[in-house]
């Protein structure tokens, strides 16, 4: 015979009761049954879980052993059971997302704050990677949502604007520029750029470079680092200028000015996106969220 949930029930109901009769009348069961149900599972365990008398029965200390570790796996089972539940109708469970500096600087935390509020039994595992990193792990089922740099054109995606990020240019203090009220693209030909690297970064440099092409020329960077924090510690350094966004100059540290640049009008996108064809449970009531918000 082998231990089942059924025979630590029927014991923890006993070990309770301490009475053959009124046990077997909790269980709806004879009184017989339970008692061979007892019997085999002591003989299985080669313990006496119980003493026996005509006028008592009372637990060993090796029943007070069983009853202890009993109580946690049927109320481990419980919680497994009602996880299960909960899982299967996506109220439980873990939502993979993946997100850039422009999103984490934006609009992502107010909306993974509600999200949480309202889904609690779903985790979020949050995940720091740029576009083109946090495609590729949709499709290998390495994110369930992706906050990236938009518009997607991926077949196979959906998506949700969610951020709409003006451009700004930010100079170190003392810079000739860093006086000024505002700055056009034209007046940034001659500077030395600091920014990603044009792999990582290519999204971004999509919205970027042809603004830049349109104003009569291509932004000479000098320095690189991978993530926004890096490039705003190289401008304050003194080592070039950037163009970054609004969000990203909000956590910026001392030593910078930002410049709002007055000839651009096109704002750059953050868009959430999902495999149209890989909806898990979390995600669809991630996406069912994000279409119930006044975002974009």
């Amino acid at each position: 015979m082998k231990i089942g949930l059924r025979h630590i029930r029927y014991f923890l109901v006993l070990a309770d009761d301490l009475n053959f009769r009124r046990a077997s009348e909790h269980l709806h069961i004879s009184q017989p049954a339970l008692t061979r149900t007892i019997q085999h599972l002591e003989a299985e365990l080669k313990v006496l879980l119980f003493e026996r008398s005509q006028n008592f029965v009372r637990l060993t200390d090796a029943g007070r052993a069983f009853q202890e570790g009993g109580r946690r796996v049927l109320n481990g089972m419980e919680a497994t059971i009602d996880l299960t539940r909960r899982v299967s109708i996506g109220e439980a469970g873990a939502l993979r997302v993946g997100y850039t500096d422009f999103a984490i600087a934006g609009a992502l935390p107010e909306l993974l704050k509600q999200f949480h509020q309202k889904h609690p039994g779903i985790t979020v595992r949050p995940h720091h990677g740029v576009t083109a990193t946090q495609l590729e792990e949709l499709q290998d089922d390495k994110l369930d949502i992706g906050f990236i740099t938009g518009p997607v054109r991926h077949p196979g995606f959906q998506s949700r604007v969610v951020q709409n990020d003006r451009p700004i240019c930010i100079v170190p203090e003392g810079h000739h520029l860093a006086m000024r009220r505002s700055v056009t693209l034209a007046d940034l030909a001659e500077e030395d750029f600091v920014h990603g690297p044009a792999e990582a970064w290519a999204h971004f440099y999509d919205y970027l470079f042809p603004l830049c092409r349109r104003a009569g020329f291509q932004p000479r960077i000098v320095q690189e680092a991978f993530n926004s924090v890096g490039i705003l510690g190289l401008v304050s350094c003194g080592m070039g200028i950037t163009i970054l966004t609004e969000s990203i100059y909000d956590f910026a540290t001392g030593g910078l000015v930002p410049l709002p640049i007055s000839d651009i009008s096109e704002v750059m996108v953050t868009e959430a996106v999902w495999l149209s064809d890989n909806l898990r449970l979390p995600t669809q009531q991630f996406v069912d969220f994000l279409a119930q918000q006044d975002i974009g």
